[in-house]
């Protein structure tokens, strides 16, 4: 169980830091930042994480604000798997009664 929390407090790290990646391509790239190929692999990669937090949001949150709000996710879920860490480990180490 610890493992599995270990690979997916990866995976969430590694998504958090391609939506802030993609944040700073997106200042300094400016208007050419579609023809930029990293930048399309900053989309390719953040997109399915996009299309959930826009499935599970509600439609008064507008379509720009899609990214702050799945970084916002992601940071929640970060915090989580960080608990659920802690506990495992310190359910591991605990002396036995």
């Amino acid at each position: 169980m610890l493992l599995t929390v270990i690979i997916l407090k990866g995976l969430v790290e590694l998504l958090a830091l391609t939506h802030v990646a993609q944040a700073i391509l997106f200042i300094f790239a400016g208007a050419t930042r579609d023809r930029n190929v990293v930048y399309k692999i900053f989309v390719t990669v953040n997109r399915p994480i996009w299309k959930a937090t826009r499935f599970i949001t509600p439609r008064f949150i507008v379509d720009a604000h899609v990214g702050f709000v799945s970084f916002f996710l992601l940071s929640v879920f970060w915090a989580a798997l960080v608990v659920a860490k802690v506990y495992l480990v310190l359910q591991a180490t605990a002396p036995a009664r």
